[in-house]
């Protein structure tokens, strides 16, 4: 008896004893996931998933066309990035490619071939990381005024409906970024076709009210079968691709990303999703990030962009889980078809193109609409009109500087 009396008080105090904590930090991040990517209305989600479809065809198209980039490593890349963006910021952040990198390499393709094109994207994004991790795009998003971003935004949403209208009236040559003759009315890709997706599109959607369940798909998906993947190497660079990538690609670049893919994707997204409070730190980061890593296996560089994230509104998008549902996409057509999928692409009407990214435009140029003074609408209107002009962004900042420097 008595040695069972003496366990008596050892079972007491392990009874007694406090249950070991446990970390619940895997469970939140998880728990934050899955809160991202829930749709909040399924057809509008997968419908808004291609509604930025009008500035990644073409762009992509005359890369791929006129200065072989891998097609395959890009979707696959691009998805990826889709796909974790998505799970992180729980909107639908766009994955666009760097245009003033594309605009070199289309337009001169002798001199500023793929490992220009990617030393620019790696040098690019490396200087964004850094400013990103050292706190310096945060102070430069603070110090920038709104009137300013909202600027950029109505000469960046006025450039992409003229691009619209020159896409739905006239024949485009992606190979060669030339328009040709006046685009026939009948057709697969006729004037007809274009007209009635954009007063579908408007009846619709009108102004771009939330409709819940009654949004219905406007956005056309093309699927058809390819000849393979293709696959995924290393790109090579030599001393002299980095000198050229850094000085054609790089600084002309650099401006445009930090105003329209940072600081203008985060005014917006206040604008759009007020529960939703993203960094100038974060974006930079992940526009780092997302060019060291594919840049060196040839995916096209690629950055965030205001207007795709207006575009992806525009058609219904809400919720991470909208990109990370084109990101699968994407993966999927990358690794089952590959470059072959450039044929596809050929034959997608650029009509319809040119009505998505019209319509993308339209939604980023109405963010300046609330500039209520009437100094804010001149430095928005002085910043708009030089953007437009120079076709530069951040010639348009440097006007709104030596502005302020002289005041």
């Amino acid at each position: 008896m008595e040695p069972h009396s003496q366990q008596l008080p050892v079972v007491g105090t392990l009874q007694n004893l406090p249950e070991t904590p446990t970390s619940k930090f895997p469970t939140n991040i998880v728990h934050k996931v899955r809160e991202n990517l829930v749709f909040q209305s399924k057809w509008a989600e997968i419908n808004g998933a291609m509604g930025d479809l009008g500035t990644y065809i073409p762009i992509v198209m005359a890369l791929t066309l006129a200065s072989d980039l891998n097609l395959g490593t890009t979707l696959i890349f691009t998805g990826m990035y889709n796909i974790v963006t998505g799970a992180i910021y729980g909107v639908p952040m766009p994955v666009q490619p760097m245009k003033s990198i594309a605009a070199v390499a289309i337009s001169n393709k002798e001199e500023f071939g793929i490992p220009e094109v990617m030393a620019a994207g790696i040098c690019t994004g490396g200087i964004l990381l850094i400013l990103g991790c050292t706190g310096l795009m945060q102070l430069v998003y603070r110090l920038i005024p709104l009137s300013v971003v909202r600027g950029i935004q109505l000469s960046q949403g006025l450039s992409f409906a003229m691009t619209a209208v020159k896409y739905i009236r006239k024949d485009q040559n992606f190979y060669k970024s030339k328009s040709g003759g006046d685009r026939p009315w009948l057709g697969l890709d006729g004037l007809v076709l274009a007209v009635f997706c954009a007063c579908f599109i408007t009846a619709v959607n009108g102004a771009g009210e939330d409709r819940g369940e009654e949004r219905l798909i406007i956005a056309i998906c093309v699927k058809k079968k390819g000849i393979g993947p293709s696959s995924i190497q290393a790109v090579k660079i030599s001393k002299h691709a980095w000198k050229e990538g850094f000085i054609k690609g790089t600084i002309p670049q650099l401006p445009l990303s930090i105003l329209n893919s940072v600081i203008a994707v985060c005014k917006l997204s206040a604008d759009l999703f007020p529960g939703k409070d993203f960094s100038a730190t974060s974006l930079s980061v992940t526009v780092g990030l997302m060019n060291l890593v594919g840049c060196w296996f040839g995916a096209m560089p690629c950055c965030h962009g205001a207007g795709g994230l207006a575009g992806q509104y525009k058609f219904g998008g809400r919720s991470g889980g909208c990109v990370t549902l084109l990101g699968a996409a994407k993966m999927v057509l990358g690794l089952l078809i590959g470059s072959s999928l450039v044929m596809v692409l050929d034959q997608f009407p650029v009509g319809v193109l040119g009505v998505l990214l019209l319509f993308a435009g339209i939604e980023l140029a109405m963010a300046s609409r609330d500039m209520n003074t009437k100094d804010e609408s001149f430095v928005m209107l002085i910043c708009t009109a030089v953007s437009l002009v120079g076709s530069s962004a951040a010639l348009g900042f440097c006007v709104w500087d030596c502005c302020a420097c002289s005041s």
